[in-house]
């Protein structure tokens, strides 16, 4: 907004009648200039005393010296920045003095104020912004209407919120009578519908102990702490952000403009820091830095690898293999890879069929291993075996361990999820599901199970497990015979993903999917889902708009089970290995192929996995016995690292795939 004309129209004279803080935009200048709050003498500075701020609110003291000075207003042509349309000078200028006071330049921010005759905000924004800080609740509720705020639910909603604040207040100060009145008078006549069960948890809190209780159940920080400034914010998206300019917003549009240029960077893998930052320069991360050289072969396993899976410290990858072992590795942290130990540290070898899952529990202590339809338990300190659990009917085709360490999960063709503890003893089972399992995942968030899987028969009644919103792509359709569609009727191999509520059991979404899936991953954000789809396609889902956001496409799968995953720094790539023996490696947000990896022999890619320490490394395993582990270039003298041991090792058992006939029907004899 303009700072109105002076009388002489070209010069503005300014009188520092009080000093505002420095810091998040707490106070407004709504004058045309004022004091950055130092008294000056003889070209030195000295700190003025006796002003003091609680929780927002500014108490001015004596000391402070007047200062006043003739500024003249710079007239501009247009309205625009640049020559640029969609950039308007008077909000860019508003956001600069908004910014200069911010980080502390008081005085700057008021000559850029007087000299281009925009003013920050309007008087009544600063007296709102104090009174809220200053838990002056009925002055600042009558300027909400001023402030624009005039759509009545908006308004309901900002009252709702500042008595809430008021409220909360009250009890923390004991005044439960108070309060009383404040819930019965202020908070239940502004409630809307949605807000009922938060009011019935407010009152909740009259019987909290003391002001400590009351925090912690409330989840607030009190009077003494940010709530009053997280209640501007709050109240900020019901004010139009040209009266009441958002804190901090030059800062916002530099973290969005850095966002974007990350999104943009198709090869970013580096950590955000400082010094690696610039405002003077677009972010861009060299190719060079990415993982596509292979630094390490490990060859142990006597038959085809199925599976990998990195420890969550990262100094140790687990291998499942067809030849019945698992092996657990130890890969050395040094950055240089010649200098890197790559020794198998255990080879475990009780288990009566190959291999297909195997899964670290969250301090590591445990590797869960799957055989048929056995899940072993072993002790990755010693290699011993501590436990054997014969529960499932059919093959274990999912382990995922639960993030808070309390336990783990497995699924099976048998239409069976069970939860067990630390122990291995089964704590909850989900019988005659929906689908024959071919693996499952939980976010990191612990709200969600994604289970996919093949054999889909609709739940006969809307029990727990049942309550579903099912999404078909389109009804099942019967031929006559003739290539003509007579109508609707029953798919005998349905495929399907699920999500679940964990806490619950209940289906939140079923979709029905054309084509096997064999796999599927959870982003660290617990966002998105990835789904390893034949033929030839992976999908990532967004869990939380339950829509299928991006298809990768490029590599080979028609009849392998094939798991892929995310990696890098930011989870921002999709890895997938391949029928066709490579490892291909796209871009997660545009869906752009980035790098098709050669190196693995003849067969399948069968798994991949991100290291979850060194973002900079990865491992994949294959039909031809390796592994290797793939890092960015080093300097040109490295050479590639093989292990090996004797020939007394497991012995060859046979060649052959993963699954023949149909998927998880494994050949253990070969072809």
């Amino acid at each position: 907004m303009r700072n109105p004309e002076s009388d002489s129209h070209s010069n503005l004279s300014s009188s520092y009648d009080f000093v505002p803080e420095a810091g998040p935009s707490c106070v407004t200048l709504d004058k045309a200039g004022h004091s950055n709050g130092i008294n000056k003498e003889n070209g030195y500075c000295t700190p003025a005393s006796n002003g003091t701020i609680s929780n927002g609110s500014l108490t001015m003291g004596n000391g402070l010296a007047k200062h006043s000075s003739s500024i003249t207003r710079v007239s501009l042509p247009g309205t625009t920045l640049y020559d640029d349309p969609y950039l308007d000078r008077e909000e860019f200028v508003r956001l600069v003095i908004q910014s200069l006071r911010d980080v502390g330049y008081i005085e700057s921010a008021a000559t850029l104020e007087a000299e281009s005759g925009y003013s920050l905000e309007a008087p009544e924004v600063s007296e709102f912004r104090q009174h809220i800080l200053r838990g002056a609740w009925a002055d600042a509720e009558p300027l909400l209407i001023e402030l624009g705020v005039t759509d009545a639910d908006a308004l309901l909603d900002a009252r709702f919120l500042i008595g809430k604040q008021k409220y909360l207040e009250l009890l923390e100060a004991r005044k439960t009578t108070a309060a009383l009145q404040v819930l019965r008078n202020d908070l239940a006549p502004y409630s809307t519908a949605l807000e009922q069960d938060e009011l019935h948890a407010l009152s909740s809190l009259m019987m909290c102990s003391d002001p400590q209780d009351l925090r912690r159940r409330a989840s607030w920080d009190g009077a003494s702490g940010n709530s009053r400034r997280q209640l501007l914010d709050d109240l900020q998206h019901y004010i139009p952000s040209s009266t009441m300019i958002p804190q901090r917003r030059f800062s916002t549009l530099l973290t969005q403009s850095r966002e974007y240029q990350r999104q943009l960077c198709l090869y970013h893998n580096s950590p955000v820091n400082p010094s690696s930052s610039s405002l003077f320069s677009d972010h861009t991360c060299d190719k060079e830095s990415f993982p596509r050289i292979t630094t390490t072969i490990l060859e142990v396993h006597s038959d085809e690898v199925w599976n990998v899976a990195w420890s969550h410290d990262g100094t140790h990858l687990a291998s499942a293999s067809k030849d019945k072992t698992a092996i657990i590795w130890r890969i050395g942290l040094e950055a240089e890879p010649s200098s890197r130990d790559c020794i198998a540290e255990f080879i475990l070898r009780d288990h009566p069929y190959p291999l297909g899952c195997l899964a670290w529990s969250l301090d590591d202590s445990i590797l869960s291993t799957s055989a048929d339809h056995l899940i072993l338990l072993w002790n990755t300190k010693t290699g011993a075996l501590m436990k054997t659990l014969e529960n499932h009917a059919e093959t274990v085709s999912a382990l995922v361990w639960l993030p808070d360490g309390s336990g783990f999960m497995s699924g099976s063709l048998d239409r069976k999820i069970i939860l067990w503890d630390m122990e291995g003893e089964p704590r909850e089972s989900w019988n005659d599901i929906a689908i024959r399992v071919t693996d499952a995942a939980v976010t990191p968030d612990m709200r969600r199970l994604v289970a996919v899987g093949m054999g889909y028969n609709p739940p006969p009644t809307l029990g727990t497990l049942a309550r579903a919103n099912v999404r078909d792509a389109s009804p099942p359709i019967v031929s006559n015979g003739n290539g003509n569609a007579v109508g609707p009727g029953p798919r005998p191999q349905e495929n399907r993903m699920i999500i679940y509520d964990l806490k619950t059991g209940q289906v939140e979404l079923s979709v029905h999917m054309e084509g096997e899936l064999t796999s599927v991953k959870i982003s660290e954000d617990s966002r998105y889902a990835l789904i390893n789809h034949a033929p030839d396609e992976i999908h990532l889902w967004d869990l939380e708009e339950f829509r299928l956001t991006r298809k990768f496409t490029g590599q080979r799968q028609g009849h392998h089970v094939i798991r892929s995953c995310f990696g890098g720094i930011d989870g921002n790539f999709v890895i997938s290995g391949s029928e066709d023996r490579n490892v291909y490696v796209w871009h997660r947000d545009t869906g752009t192929l980035l790098e098709v990896l050669e190196g693995h022999g003849l067969g399948s890619v069968n798994s991949v996995a991100w290291n979850h320490r060194n973002k900079r490394m990865f491992a994949s395993c294959s039909d031809d016995n390796t592994i290797r582990v793939w890092e960015a270039p080093v300097y040109a003298g490295e050479l590639l690292r093989g292990f090996s041991i004797s020939a007394s090792e497991p012995e060859m058992i046979g060649k052959g795939k993963g699954k023949v006939k149909q998927p998880w029907a494994y050949n253990y004899g070969g072809l």
